[in-house]
């Protein structure tokens, strides 16, 4: 079934579809929350799913009304895109408050990126990219699970450590 096939449900498939869409920008992302969740990081598992979640709203209804407007004129001059666009603005902007920056260091970013990425698997899944949505889902689940203990230690100074020898007078 193709994106716009779903916009006039003429059955209980169609509804199906839209509910399968949803159902799955919520497991993947839900995926993405629970590891960081599970490394109690800020943002977890139930934002993680709502916020993919509430990207598959927004994309199904892009699509819903591209078809309304469509289906009544013989040239559409509508751009659907903005939507998708709005959809991401959106979701930066929330990710963006998750990054913290505080005595020289800045905390946050993956968090913010993994809701961004939850976006886009909602994005993807709304408009019926459910292949594409899984595959980004495991490889983003195997970067943030798999490759954090490639990075250096946070704890372990990354540079020449300089001692202030002077005395106090």
């Amino acid at each position: 079934m193709t994106s716009l096939e779903l916009l006039s449900p003429t059955g209980v498939l169609a509804y199906a579809e839209v509910g399968f869409r949803l159902v799955l920008a919520t497991a993947l992302a839900g995926l993405l929350g629970w590891d960081r969740e599970d490394k109690d990081r800020p943002a977890g598992l139930r934002t993680y799913m709502l916020v993919a979640l509430a990207a598959a709203v927004f994309t199904v209804l892009t699509f819903e009304i591209y078809e309304t407007i469509s289906a009544g004129q013989s040239q559409v001059n509508a751009d659907p895109i903005r939507i998708i666009e709005a959809v991401t603005a959106g979701v930066a902007f929330l990710a963006a408050g998750t990054i913290i920056q505080a005595r020289g260091s800045v905390r946050g970013l993956t968090t913010g990126a993994g809701m961004w990425m939850a976006g886009a698997l909602g994005v993807a899944t709304g408009a019926g990219q459910s292949l594409l949505a899984i595959f980004a889902a495991l490889l983003s689940f195997a970067i943030l699970r798999f490759l954090a203990h490639l990075q250096s230690d946070p704890s372990k100074p990354s540079g020449p450590t300089l001692i202030d020898e002077s005395e106090d007078s």
